[in-house]
């Protein structure tokens, strides 16, 4: 599944190449998670502003004369991948469910699954855009979340330390190979229920969460199946996991075997001796 690394990669690969240009037609092909929630037709004619993302979602906002608020609200599910092709993009194939035809070029999403979105919304904080990101932490780079804050949101959750992390309700973006390279590099064991973490913990690991995050970014994600950006570029972050996938290999610290347990139907890897409880 790409997260948020992915998401934000995804982004800044067609963010500054699709910002001010015109839509001259949208084509859906078979049903996603949602139904789009306006007519594609409605739709011609808008100026498409600053793509944003909020979580694992991105926000493509689109304005019309009569609408000067208002845009598509899109996730990439389980498998998908968005695609912008200045050029004369090729026929739309099966798994390819949503194309913008704009000024500027074709924007496209492919997802074999059908696990992604693509919704209309009258603003970030409205409508249907509202709900789906309702609940929804703080992002990892906000200096709002404080070590201190971070900690306190913590301490009123009773769940492995790991959930945590992946549910997105205390901070967005630690997907679950993010997360067991984070916990690994702040030395937490990933069944320690979060409440039990003490605040010099807790400020080591939200360092810890954004250190990884940050490399993450720079590195273009993680490709472990097939995620591709818009220039259609795979992720290398997960060349340099020093525990994710690891099972049975040495861990680079303490050369103890790296263990795998399984968290909510997801693989943790952790060293046992360098993690403690």
């Amino acid at each position: 599944m790409p997260e948020m690394p992915e998401v934000e990669v995804t982004r800044r690969s067609f963010a500054q190449r699709i910002a001010g240009a015109r839509v001259q037609s949208l084509r859906l092909g078979a049903p996603l998670r949602w139904p789009l929630g306006r007519e594609p037709a409605e739709l011609v004619g808008a100026t498409v502003g600053e793509t944003l993302r909020r979580g694992k979602y991105l926000w493509l906002p689109l304005a019309l004369p009569e609408e000067p608020a208002g845009g598509l609200l899109l996730h990439l599910g389980m498998s998908g991948s968005l695609a912008f092709t200045a050029g004369e993009p090729a026929a739309a194939g099966r798994h390819d469910h949503f194309d913008l035809h704009t000024s500027l070029g074709l924007l496209r999403l492919t997802d074999p699954r059908r696990f992604g979105a693509v919704v209309w919304a009258p603003a970030l904080d409205g409508g249907m855009a509202a709900r789906l990101l309702a609940g929804l932490g703080h992002e990892p780079f906000d200096e709002a979340l404080t070590p201190e804050r971070f900690h306190a949101a913590l301490q009123r959750r009773r769940t492995p330390i790991k959930a945590v992390l992946l549910a997105g309700e205390v901070i967005v973006g630690a997907g679950n190979i993010y997360a067991c390279e984070a916990l690994f590099e702040a030395g937490i064991d990933p069944r320690l229920p979060a409440d039990r973490i003490s605040r010099p913990r807790a400020a080591r690991l939200l360092a810890a969460v954004r250190q990884t995050l940050a490399s993450a970014l720079a590195l273009g994600g993680s490709t472990l199946r097939d995620f591709r950006d818009a220039h259609g570029m795979d992720g290398q972050f997960q060349l340099q996991a020093r525990v994710y996938g690891r099972e049975a290999q040495p861990c680079p610290r303490c050369a103890a075997p790296v263990r795998r347990l399984v968290q909510a139907q997801r693989s943790t890897f952790f060293c046992a001796a360098c993690q403690k409880r």
